[in-house]
């Protein structure tokens, strides 16, 4: 592994090469800002460690190495691994190596499969996390994947899942969405998990639109709380432990905020509990999880004694 000759230290030489598009996208970014994290040396330092592992087979969250690698090849990779901690996104299986992370993102992709449409050229993942549902959204049929947050931690997570998959369709920028100009590019987008953490929901709502294409598809997943089109929780303080938590819609807000930017053909598709069975800490990602966000005598309220965290997914189109 060498730095990159075009934009980042961490990735390995002869990838990605990216499409034309994306390309001219990437001449628009400034993304000298956010390349900087005092652990980066540290992240870089431990992927130069990972193990030159032949792959005989990739299977998008799976990496299949030859049978009879070496023992101390895999202890190596489990070292460099654990050096990349906290892993929140997943589950991945490394070789042998079961990376159980604290999210079980397969649950929520086997809630929106059937809403991401077959012949997607372009699709948009917006605040990714290590890249969990890109893998998938190649799955699905897309045919390039960028995937956007502004988490080096997970950008370097990502680098170490190339290391072995080595697909020249996706790509990680480590940029927060609206570092990006309006492309009007994407087919499909996602925000799952991220308009909760925003200011400005509206923004937000506008800068997914601002990179979708005529007639494309958003999938968005959020916090929401039950009621009518005039209930929105703003948090006093934190909500289930968290700080950067703004605005929780109701299903019928939420709709009428997509209304209001612009968004036609809108359905909410799922709504439902998040579990402690979905969100749990694990050896891979650190002490604490949604558990302890919870109230102890009533698991549907959180500790700060608002309603426990209630996620609905909808989805929009740009006309």
């Amino acid at each position: 592994m060498s730095a990159s000759p075009n934009r980042f230290p961490w990735q390995f030489d002869g990838w990605p090469a990216e499409s034309p598009e994306l390309k001219r996208l990437a001449e628009q970014v400034d993304f000298e800002p956010w390349l900087r994290h005092g652990n980066l040396p540290r992240w870089v330092a431990a992927l130069q460690q990972l193990p030159d592992l032949p792959v005989d087979s990739f299977e998008l969250t799976r990496w299949v190495g030859p049978r009879g690698t070496a023992a101390y090849d895999e202890a190596q990779l489990i070292s460099v691994l654990e050096q990349l901690k906290p892993w929140r996104k997943g589950p991945y299986q490394f070789f042998e190596t079961s990376l159980d992370t604290e999210w079980r993102s397969d649950l929520k992709w086997n809630r929106i499969q059937e809403h991401v449409p077959a012949g997607v050229n372009h699709a948009l993942d917006v605040g990714c996390g290590s890249g969990y549902h890109m893998w998938r959204l190649l799955q699905a049929g897309c045919q390039n994947v960028l995937g956007v947050d502004p988490s080096i931690l997970f950008a370097v997570q990502f680098a170490a899942l190339q290391r072995y998959a080595k697909d020249k369709r996706i790509e990680f920028w480590p940029i927060p969405l609206e570092a990006l100009d309006a492309s009007e590019h994407f087919d499909l987008v996602l925000s799952m998990g991220v308009l909760y953490h925003r200011r400005s929901p509206i923004d937000h709502l506008t800068q997914l639109k601002d990179q979708m294409s005529s007639g494309g598809r958003l999938i968005l997943e959020t916090l929401v709380i039950e009621g009518d089109d005039q209930q929105i929780l703003v948090p006093n303080d934190r909500y289930a432990r968290m700080r950067n938590c703004w605005f929780v819609p109701s299903v019928r807000a939420l709709t009428r905020w997509l209304e209001r930017c612009g968004f036609s053909q809108i359905e909410c598709v799922d709504v439902n509990w998040t579990e402690p069975t979905e969100q749990r800490a694990t050896r891979w990602s650190g002490p604490q999880s949604l558990i302890d966000a919870l109230d102890p005598n009533d698991l549907r309220r959180t500790v700060e004694g608002h309603p426990a965290p209630l996620r609905a997914t909808l989805v929009a189109h740009k006309p």
